[in-house]
């Protein structure tokens, strides 16, 4: 874009001719005021107006105006409305009433199509003056813009955004009604903790009293006989003191001989009780021995509890995401005995599915890609669940065996590599950074173990006493939190990784396996007959989403977050069914 002022000095080539009676399409605007009616050859951006050769020159020269953005021949606007009076010096073009951006006192007047910027003037002049910017004058280009196809894309962009940010506004609304509502949940969970407490501390207390009261009356028992006996035996000696006295005062010997030797019995007989009644027995200090475990619990402890807090996020309709059947892996082999029962997955890389048949005592390596079996484990007993341990390590549980099986998986071979004794009969095992979490029956309870056996946390009972598990299954695992799925509970149960429960999720029927996401979801199998279906369960067990429904039974699953791509087993006790395992992509 040229521009006329100080930095460059256009020549114009044609002559000035003047005439009233001459027409042109774009006029010298101050000549015309005098009825003078001169082609224009420029126009400047201050004075808003078409100037002729002759008034350009004036205008570069005069003090007032040198200063003024001119816009050359090409440049200028190529339209002009011609006033029948004076104007007003300061009145804008049109509706050009909004303030520049970065020039407050400007008013914007023109549209730069390479930055897509509106400008001012000033702006004109200070960073759109190369030849490579294209400057228009808007009133000169606004004309097309009623009605037009960008007036239409704008206003549906704004109906979208207004409505993007009304669903948000109310997701917002109904988060801090969520938020407020956790709130007197914790409230009335402390309450209802101090409740508690307070009623078995009242137990206590009643027990000890109770336990105090039965001591004291044994020792007001005893207390009371030893004091009847002192009494009768002063009675007694009492009496015969006073004989004694009035029979020797009256000098009556022979009686006085027999009451002598009859006192002398008495007194005989009477020392036998002496040692009793002196014995510290007869009379008991009480002292109370608090119990050491309860005091140290209220020295320690320095709450009921910790409140914590979880940021929400907006509710996500998990149902949006499109899960699509990609076809079923074959996962019988000619050396199999029986149905296929899978009933552990896991992925170690993005092209290999381990499997554990419980049917066929193996475990399984596939080529995900292929749908192929690469590799396979016979092993003693009957296998549950599998976990990657390594890039190079998989761990079994055989419950039956309580022991847990390690496995390397190289050059597509499986082998054995040593076992680890457990407590009790083990099922579901997910293995978080080294540390093995394993899920037992019979007592139900989970165990977080390192790689070499020792038991790091064993978690059965929660603090008010009560057992958490009743028949657990399957176990995943995030950096803050444990899920294990119980069959009898009916229940997704969330923890911390101290034990504590943290959530549970009840809407269920026959909870099965397990999967965890990359969001920090967890899918969940349902096998039940009227479920038969795959839900996904937010981090904070808060509500479930079905993904998919309608399945043969689906039990336990596999989730590899590489390819986004579900695995399920089934368990109907069909081999046309549980022989498969159905391959499903997120998308």
């Amino acid at each position: 874009m040229a521009l006329f002022g100080r930095t460059a000095s256009p020549k114009f080539v044609s002559s000035m001719s003047r005439g009233s009676g001459e027409d042109f399409e774009i006029f010298c605007q101050p000549c015309d005021r005098d009825n003078i009616r001169l082609p224009a050859f420029a126009f400047c951006v201050d004075c808003e107006e078409h100037l002729c050769e002759y008034c350009l020159n004036h205008h570069k020269r005069a003090k007032p105006s040198r200063q003024h953005t001119l816009l050359d021949k090409q440049n200028m606007p190529q339209s002009l409305q011609v006033s029948t009076s004076q104007p007003d010096p300061h009145a804008l073009p049109g509706d050009l009433t909004k303030p520049c951006y970065t020039h407050k006192k400007e008013m914007i007047k023109f549209y730069c199509h390479d930055h897509n910027a509106l400008l001012c003037s000033v702006c004109v002049t200070l960073k759109h003056q190369s030849t490579a910017c294209r400057v228009d004058y808007i009133p000169d280009i606004s004309g097309y813009i009623v009605n037009s196809n960008e007036y239409r894309r704008i206003i549906k962009e704004i109906d979208t955004m207004t409505g993007i940010f009304q669903d948000t506004a109310g997701g917002l609304k109904k988060m801090t009604e969520k938020s407020n509502a956790s709130l007197t949940d914790a409230l009335a969970e402390i309450k209802k903790l101090r409740k508690e407490i307070n009623q078995r501390l009242d137990a206590m207390e009643n027990e000890a009293e109770n336990e105090a009261r039965s001591l004291k009356k044994d020792n007001d028992q005893r207390l009371k006989t030893a004091q009847a006996t002192c009494d009768d035996v002063i009675k007694d000696l009492q009496e015969s003191s006073d004989n004694i006295k009035q029979l020797n005062t009256s000098k009556q010997a022979d009686r006085l001989f027999v009451e002598l030797k009859a006192t002398e019995q008495l007194i005989h007989e009477n020392k036998k009780y002496m040692p009793h009644l002196m014995t510290v027995e007869n009379v008991e200090e009480y002292h109370f021995k608090p119990n050491l475990d309860i005091s140290a619990l209220f020295e320690n402890e320095k709450s009921l509890g910790t409140l914590t807090t979880k940021a929400l996020k907006p509710p996500v309709n998990v149902s949006v995401k499109q899960y699509s059947h990609q076809g079923e892996i074959c996962v019988s082999t000619s050396q199999d005995k029986g149905t296929c029962f899978i009933t552990g997955m896991t992925v170690p890389t993005s092209d290999i599915l381990i499997v554990a048949d419980y049917g066929n005592f193996s475990i399984k390596m596939i080529d995900s890609k292929s749908y192929s079996i690469i590799g396979l484990l016979k092993l003693d007993r009957s296998p549950w669940d599998v976990t990657t341990v390594s890039e190079d390590k998989l761990a079994v549980t055989t419950p039956y065996s309580k022991e847990i099986q390690f496995v390397s998986f190289k050059s597509n071979r499986l082998k054995r590599k040593g076992t680890i004794k457990v407590e009790g009969t083990c099922y579901g095992i997910y293995c978080y950074k080294e540390q093995l979490i394993v899920l037992f029956k019979s007592p139900a309870k989970l165990q977080i173990i390192d790689l070499k056996g020792k038991v790091l946390k064993s978690v059965t009972k929660n603090i008010l006493g009560v057992d958490i598990f009743s028949n657990p299954g399957y176990v995943t695992a995030s950096s803050s939190s444990i899920y294990v799925s119980d069959r009898e509970k009916k229940a997704v149960i969330q923890l911390n990784w101290q034990g504590d429960v943290t959530g549970v999720y009840r809407v269920l029927r026959a909870p099965a396996g397990l999967a965890m996401l990359a969001d920090g979801s967890v899918f969940l199998s349902d096998y039940h007959d009227k479920s038969c279906s795959i839900k996904n369960i937010p981090g904070d067990c808060t509500r479930g989403e079905v993904v998919l429904k309608d399945l043969r039974k689906p039990f336990a699953i596999c989730w590899c977050e590489a390819n986004k791509t579900l695995y399920i087993s089934s368990f109907t006790q069909y081999a046309s069914a549980d022989n498969f395992v159905s391959v499903y992509k997120m998308s």
